[in-house]
């Protein structure tokens, strides 16, 4: 076995395959079972001990390394590369016990006792003393071992200590605004505090928002900003240990990327990953959970200037156990999903997790190695999957070819959407970009999920959705896309606020206004049981305005209600032949898909039968061109070249049959 054990290269030879292992679950004779099932199933690589500070650290500066340099040496007997975690994600029972005040506190006081995870202030210094020492310890020990390939810091940071409220946390937010305004007379400025009676004398009186009650926006803005922060600064001290000492090894962590903005700004955070990783889970309620692998994939792989692979260190075979009702996963489903991830852009697939627990909180969470064993659906899927990723190797490295669209993700803009009183209180951040994903997701026209400081040059649509928040310069930038030949689309509840959370005076959408030629003097949110009708026939819910379309065209008029008549979306062209849209109406998904049909031409794209989605991706000398059938029925598509996964030469057409993905080998052209 070769191990990639230099900076900037991938950790496996091949695409990586795997799982979070926990040995410590087991018995010593089932580990020998599992090296034998691993490399039946053709696993490379797994991240091991994200949970073990305390079997590790077993009282106060006392280590028991035993059991784990066992399973370190058994996993190199094996040929099998750890991903080697820092175990602070769970700090041991000796330690809470000890140190009570580094618990997380929440926004109504109440403190969060030991028995989950995460279970930490991001802001406390004892656990940053004692945390830095168990990830000391462990790079000393294991961090030469040359089939340790990469760093896996914490576990899905933010997951369960997304915000603290305590007293250490509150006196660090007022070190950070202090930072950030320098004087109180910036901060009351910023923050409008007047409203109320708010305004501060002394930062010492500045307090996190806890209680229900409503808070300041923009006071509730800095402190999401500001909890972000203090998890990334935990991220970096640990970072910085092991560069430390072995400096030749890549170090992530495990984002928690989809459709809804997060407690970690993770556009924010990529810029410190030296592999970007994310985990996914498909929900049960979700009607197409296809497309939001496909979402949370574009999304992965726009969070880096270059477009790297990415690696998936989670996801599941089948059933997971923390939703309110756990589907299984059909047959064919786990694989499909896995290469789907793979066409979008990662080069390694993980699980949690290899074998399924008997015990502990997540005992009915599938697995590699399902209650039942070897002998299993789930296992063979496990093989079948393992299979595919060695006869697709070549693809290792390759970019997914550069999209046509990009649609807007903001954190910030999700946090300021979902927290204050706002015209309607019930929207989610990610719907809309949901529906306008799936618009051009359902024509196989590329889309990435990208922020709003990015890069646009190479798109010819880009898409401002519920973009609430935006600063000036952003907008700006925006706008000159359309000013430069692009199709710009802003939706509704985009540009109202500035950076600080106040409200752009002078009509929404505030930052677009000018841009889009219209604008709106009054939200008129529906009730629940309300519909609009726009002349066009589209149709949607929650959301109207009352708009005025000054130097644009009128696309869509509403019928009928208080609005009748009145411009419902329009469209302003430019001399350079672009336009800026503004959708002022909260249309359902299939009326966006009617307005992206007539206002995104379908340029190349090819006319696909059934639900079969394709996506290409490139290196320097070949073509890899994904079909991924989601449907039932089996279909033929045009194509020429070697099938990978049959290893079959295909000449003009390619049959793709239903549940199932084929990839097409080819020299670039």
């Amino acid at each position: 076995m070769t191990w990639s054990h230099v900076d900037n290269k991938w950790p496996t030879d091949g695409l990586s395959f795997g799982a979070d292992y926990n040995p410590e679950q087991w018995d010593r004779s089932v580990w020998r079972e599992d090296m034998k099932l691993m490399l039946e199933a053709g696993v490379n690589l797994v991240s091991l001990g994200i949970f073990s500070w305390g079997l590790l650290e077993v009282a106060d500066g006392e280590y028991d390394w035993t059991w784990f340099d066992e399973i370190v040496d058994l996993l190199e007997e094996n040929g099998i590369a750890i991903d080697l975690a820092t175990p602070t994600a769970a700090p041991p029972g000796w330690l809470l016990h000890a140190h009570p005040e580094m618990l997380v506190v929440d926004h109504d006081g109440v403190k969060h006792w030991p028995g989950a995870r995460l279970g930490w202030c991001p802001s406390s210094p004892v656990f940053r003393e004692h945390s830095l020492r168990i990830v000391r310890a462990l790079a000393d020990r294991y961090g030469a071992r040359d089939h340790v390939v990469m760093w896996h810091v914490s576990n899905e940071l933010g997951g369960g200590n997304g915000h603290c409220y305590c007293d250490v946390s509150a006196a660090a937010f007022r070190r950070w605004l202090r930072d950030k305004y320098t004087s109180l007379d910036a901060l009351n400025a910023a923050w409008n505090s007047a409203f109320w009676g708010h305004t501060y004398r002394d930062f010492e009186h500045v307090l996190p928002p806890r209680g229900n009650d409503s808070k300041n926006p923009s006071l509730v803005l800095d402190f999401d900003r500001f909890s972000s922060d203090e998890l990334l600064q935990q991220y970096l001290a640990e970072r910085t240990v092991l560069k430390e000492i072995a400096p030749g090894l890549p170090v992530t962590t495990n984002f928690m990327v989809g459709a809804e903005q997060d407690a970690v700004d993770y556009p924010r955070w990529s810029p410190y990953m030296d592999i970007l990783a994310n985990d996914h889970y498909t929900r049960s309620s979700d009607p197409l959970p296809q497309q939001d692998v496909a979402f949370s994939g574009d999304r992965m792989r726009a969070l880096t200037t270059d477009r790297r692979p990415w690696m998936l260190l989670e996801h599941s075979t089948s059933a997971v156990n923390w939703q309110p009702r756990n589907r299984a996963k059909r047959a064919g489903e786990a694989v499909r999903n896995s290469l789907s991830h793979v066409a979008h852009g990662a080069d390694g697939i993980l699980f949690f997790q290899w074998r399924a627990s008997r015990g502990g909180a997540e005992q009915f969470h599938s697995a590699m190695v399902p209650h039942a064993g070897r002998d299993t659906v789930v296992f063979a899927a496990v093989k079948e999957l393992g299979a595919h990723l060695r006869a697709l190797a070549p693809v290792q490295g390759s970019r997914v070819r550069q999209a046509r669209a990009a649609i807007l993700f903001d954190d910030e803009a999700g946090w300021a959407v979902q927290k204050g009183v706002k015209p309607n209180n019930e929207l989610s951040y990610g719907r809309p970009l949901r529906d306008w994903h799936r618009a051009l997701w359902e024509r196989n026209i590329g889309v990435d999920v990208v922020s709003p400081w990015d890069d646009f040059s190479g798109y010819d649509t880009l898409i401002a959705a519920n973009l609430f928040v935006v600063s000036d310069q952003n907008a700006a930038r925006i706008a000159h896309f359309a000013e430069s030949g692009g199709t710009l689309i802003v939706t509704p509840n985009s540009g109202i606020v500035d950076t600080d959370n106040q409200v752009r005076l002078g009509g929404y959408p505030g930052a677009f206004r000018e841009v889009l030629g219209a604008w709106s003097e009054e939200i008129h949110p529906l009730q629940v049981d309300e519909r609009f009708t726009l002349d066009t026939g589209w149709t949607g819910t929650d959301w109207t305005e009352h708009v005025h379309a000054d130097s644009a065209d009128v696309l869509a008029r509403y019928v009928g209600g208080s609005l009748d008549g009145a411009p419902a979306v329009t469209s302003r062209t430019f001399p350079s032949g672009g336009r800026a849209i503004y959708v002022s109406a909260g249309l359902d998904s299939g009326s966006v898909a009617a307005l992206a049909r007539s206002v995104v031409p379908s340029i190349g794209e090819p006319d696909l039968p059934g639900d079969v989605e394709m996506l290409v991706r490139e290196s320097d000398t070949e073509a890899f061109t994904f079909f991924i059938n989601h449907g039932s029925a089996d279909v033929s598509v045009p194509g020429t070249g070697v099938e990978m996964l049959t290893d079959t030469d295909i000449v003009d057409f390619l049959d793709v049959p239903g549940g199932t993905v084929r990839v097409l080998r080819r020299p670039r052209t």
